[in-house]
């Protein structure tokens, strides 16, 4: 049996996790689908979804710090409202009306490849 994710699969996990956590989803439908995107090729290459906005290194150890939602989802949520690449919001957040934007990078340099 394959293990091959399709972006129907994808969108089925963020979706689950999105409701489990008490999050919405990116607001923009098309930057949504880019996300989804992103996540299937990164399970299709690597076996695990880590985040779609950074470069995993392919070794599941290593990357353990960027699997969706990644270790800096809540951190940069209470911060700002929505994660790095803006795939999950809280309920606050989407209350404005905003788009995610640009947040800083709280993963550690040290964790870059």
């Amino acid at each position: 049996m394959s293990n091959t994710k399709t972006e129907a699969d994808t969108e089925k996990f963020v979706t689950m996790v999105a409701k489990k956590q008490g999050w919405k989803l990116h607001p923009d439908k098309d930057f949504l689908k880019m996300l989804f995107e992103g996540l299937t090729v990164n399970w299709n290459r690597y076996g695990y979804y880590s985040c779609p906005c950074r470069d995993a290194s392919g070794v599941k150890e290593k990357d353990k710090d960027i699997f969706c939602p990644c270790d800096y989802c809540v951190p940069d949520q209470k911060e700002f409202g929505h994660c790095y690449c803006g795939l999950y919001i809280t309920h606050q957040y989407a209350t404005t009306g905003k788009i995610p934007s640009y947040i800083p990078e709280r993963r550690p340099e040290e964790k870059f490849d």
